[in-house]
């Protein structure tokens, strides 16, 4: 690790249960009780789930009828998004009452560089609290907190305390506390990655630092020296405030599977018509059309199609979405459908302003 990179002070602010602890806190009713944001007992896949829940297994991307069937008392809410966007600008704009550089990584978690902040307070920690303490105060939420020299270390360490709490890992700690790790904690190591690790008798961060970097390219090819890096701590990605919209797009879960694309057609009709209003909100259009289709069997298939022309018009979108649609017959019922829009016109002008700072998010939204 560099001289310069220890002495960065980077916070890692991740809301606790968020969409859950909004509606909590919406509804009194809903405070203490096992609760999950999205899906049902019969279909759909819980978007969010409180910790009351969580303490039966109760996890997002879960579909509604495993976590019914893990905790009978779960409580299902339909997702509020504009209410959830709305308390996500009231805390970022706390985030900015310390600096200008922060990093959104979604409504309910963000990055933020205090090394030079306009608190001139020198300790990250007690930046991170008083935020924390702010949050909970003006907004009626708690949050986490992760402080360390870099994103990487920062994100791990928001993690270890939760909920309503916050861990600070000083330079001279960062080898040491990475380590000790299992590599499933790991931010960037996934379920797959961490099963293959095992495999090769990695369980450990000190585990992953003992291979050299030719073994982990020969294993993991070019995420090898991404791997090689962060378990010595060494990640040197700033914290980017700006950030371009890669694609936009929308979805939605059938209470009951479709097995025609006379039904489906109807369906892009409606998720059209919601992907429209998206573009419109952030003035943008794309040449790039991707259907989406999961199946009964919860298989995933994709069929694309690049105009060459940018388009944002409810009405072209719907027609390119039904020639994919009939592109191929279908491989079985359909439960879920989705539109999205890539190769969008803000990436022309993102080319043309090299020395913009930015990092790619995607704009996509389930509705039930």
């Amino acid at each position: 690790m560099s001289s310069e990179e220890e002495k960065r002070k980077i916070i890692h602010i991740d809301m606790d249960a968020f969409y859950a602890s909004v509606e909590q806190m919406d509804n009194p009713e809903l405070k203490g009780k096992a609760l999950a944001v999205g899906g049902n007992e019969t279909r759909g896949v819980v978007s969010a789930a409180s910790y009351e829940a969580r303490k039966f297994g109760v996890r997002s991307a879960m579909s509604g009828i495993q976590a019914k069937r893990l905790c009978p008392d779960l409580i299902f809410v339909t997702p509020r998004f504009d209410r959830y966007k709305e308390i996500s600008k009231k805390i970022r704009k706390i985030f900015h009452d310390y600096t200008d550089l922060v990093e959104p990584l979604s409504l309910d978690e963000a990055y933020l560089d205090v090394t030079e902040n306009k608190k001139n307070n020198a300790s990250a920690t007690l930046i991170a609290k008083e935020i924390r303490e702010r949050i909970f105060k003006e907004v009626g939420l708690t949050a986490s907190a992760g402080i360390s020299v870099n994103k990487f270390v920062a994100k791990i360490a928001s993690d270890y305390n939760k909920p309503n709490g916050q861990k600070t890992v000083n330079p001279d700690e960062v080898v040491g506390f990475l380590e000790t790790l299992d590599i499933r904690k790991f931010y960037g190591i996934g379920k797959v990655t961490a099963e293959r690790m095992y495999q090769l008798g990695i369980f450990t961060g000190l585990d992953l630092k003992q291979k050299s970097i030719d073994y982990l390219e020969h294993h993991f090819s070019n995420s090898g020296k991404y791997y090689y890096n962060i378990c010595r701590g060494i990640h040197n990605s700033q914290v980017k405030p700006n950030r371009t919209i890669k694609s936009v797009g929308a979805e939605r879960t059938f209470f009951e599977n479709l097995t025609s694309e006379v039904f489906l057609e109807a369906k892009i009709i409606t998720i059209a018509n919601e992907l429209e209003k998206r573009l419109r909100k952030n003035k943008i259009a794309g040449k790039t059309i991707t259907l989406k289709l999961k199946y009964s069997d919860f298989s995933i298939q994709t069929r694309s199609k690049t105009l060459l022309y940018y388009i944002s018009d409810k009405s072209l979108i719907i027609d390119v979405a039904k020639e994919l649609l009939y592109q191929e017959r279908l491989k079985n019922s359909v439960r879920l459908l989705g539109i999205s829009l890539h190769n969008l016109n803000n990436e022309t002008k993102q080319k043309t302003e090299p020395k913009q700072k930015s990092v790619s998010v995607q704009l996509q939204f389930k509705f039930e």
